[in-house]
């Protein structure tokens, strides 16, 4: 997969596919979007490591999910907060967060991805979508 797969106007999530936080806070997102802005590939799948290259970021990298704007690649805490802008009722208010320095957010972040295994749990194998979802998971 390369960025010019991606329609104008999207966005990709990639995300853990086996990290019970992570697949939470996709099915979060698929709540919340109605517009479907997202599409959503596994840092796993192919799709997911083509695109994380392609933004210059580490295939094997999967300790943070991966927002794909705009050609851009963005990561971490950023990834959250640009999420919200685009999000109905009061979460783009948590666009006020950008005011904490990004390595304060970050390693906030990063201490929450280490753990997220022990807090979360982990799954045996990446998540399957739903066949009335499957149009918006890459392969």
């Amino acid at each position: 997969m390369k960025l010019s797969d991606i329609p104008s106007g999207q966005s990709v999530i990639l995300f853990d596919g086996v990290c019970n936080l992570c697949n939470g806070f996709v099915q979060f997102l698929l709540v919340r979007d109605p517009k479907r802005r997202y599409r959503y590939a596994s840092l796993q799948s192919e799709a997911g490591r083509s695109l994380m290259q392609a933004v210059g970021l580490p295939a094997d990298e999967i300790n943070t999910v991966v927002l794909i704007e705009e050609g851009k690649g963005y990561t971490h805490s950023d990834v959250a907060l640009r999420v919200s802008r685009h999000m109905g009722g009061l979460w783009p208010l948590f666009t006020v967060f950008y005011i904490i320095p990004r390595p304060i957010r970050n390693a906030i972040y990063n201490w929450v991805a280490r753990n997220r295994y022990r807090w979360f749990g982990k799954r045996e194998a990446c998540m399957v979508p739903t066949p009335e979802l499957k149009s918006l998971f890459l392969d």
